[in-house]
């Protein structure tokens, strides 16, 4: 462990692991727990009720953990719990839960670019990449291999499905379903992340069921309902399949909408 004492502050009830490096400047609260091998650099900030993983890269001017931005916030004991192999990139900015989820979480190996937010009670899965300037209203909830684009920025209570993929500077008001590319203002369907899902390793006859699915869905005119029960009578079993009907089925809020005619 490589610590520059005389230059930060580390509170005597934090944790720190093996191998962990505090760059001149940080400060680490009370009862902060950092994993092994996690680098922390210059004036990066990390507060009270942050668990940060292995092997993460944190820099400087991030603020992780600070009470949330919620005027219901009452000071209820709350969390940041921050995954394994995660880059948190210049004056990111995780606040801690509220009431809702006690917590806000980002999952192993994502990548949060400069100046990203991440409000209260988020919760992102794994392999996410928001790149700059992202910006999460309270509550979102983001699966698995996301990425958002520069300057995306994302209404409360959405919820991305994974693997999609928004284009930069999108306002996000509806959920967004697996797989899929979203784009345009208002945010519409732009086809399939067919490009993400073969660097995954799906196979092309996956990528066309998860095409004839949005096909059904978003190119004949039929509502949410009809679509979906044509999707089950005409579309082969897969996990996508379910994936997909279960994503819809759930989403009060509502799914982005079909291609612009524009």
């Amino acid at each position: 462990m490589l610590i520059m004492k005389s230059l930060n502050y580390i509170h005597p009830e934090a944790k720190i692991g093996k191998d962990v490096t505090i760059e001149p400047f940080a400060t680490i609260g009370r009862g902060v727990k950092i994993g092994d091998g996690t680098w922390v650099g210059p004036n990066a900030v990390i507060m009270e009720g942050a668990t940060i993983g292995k092997n993460c890269k944190i820099f400087p001017g991030a603020v992780i953990s600070a009470i949330p931005q919620d005027l219901k916030f009452k000071g209820e004991a709350s969390t940041v719990e921050i995954g394994d192999n995660v880059i948190i990139r210049e004056y990111v900015t995780i606040n801690r839960g509220t009431l809702d989820k006690y917590k806000t979480s980002v999952g192993d190996n994502s990548l949060l670019m400069a100046y990203v937010h991440v409000a209260h009670d988020c919760v992102l899965g794994k392999n996410c990449i928001l790149a700059n300037n992202v910006a999460l209203a309270g509550h979102v909830e983001i699966e698995d291999f996301v990425v958002l684009e520069g300057l995306v920025a994302v209404q409360q209570f959405v919820k991305l499905g994974a693997h999609a993929f928004v284009g930069g500077a999108s306002l996000i008001r509806k959920n967004v379903p697996p797989y899929v590319k979203a784009a345009r203002e208002p945010l519409s369907y732009a086809g399939i992340n067919s490009i993400g899902l073969r660097r995954r390793g799906f196979s092309n006859e996956t990528i066309l069921n998860i095409e004839d699915i949005y096909r059904i869905i978003y190119v004949r005119s039929n509502n949410i309902s009809q679509a979906l029960n044509a999707v089950e009578l005409e579309v082969p079993a897969s996990d996508e399949k379910q994936n997909i009907i279960k994503f819809i089925r759930e989403s009060t809020k509502g799914i982005i909408r079909g291609p612009s005619l524009s």
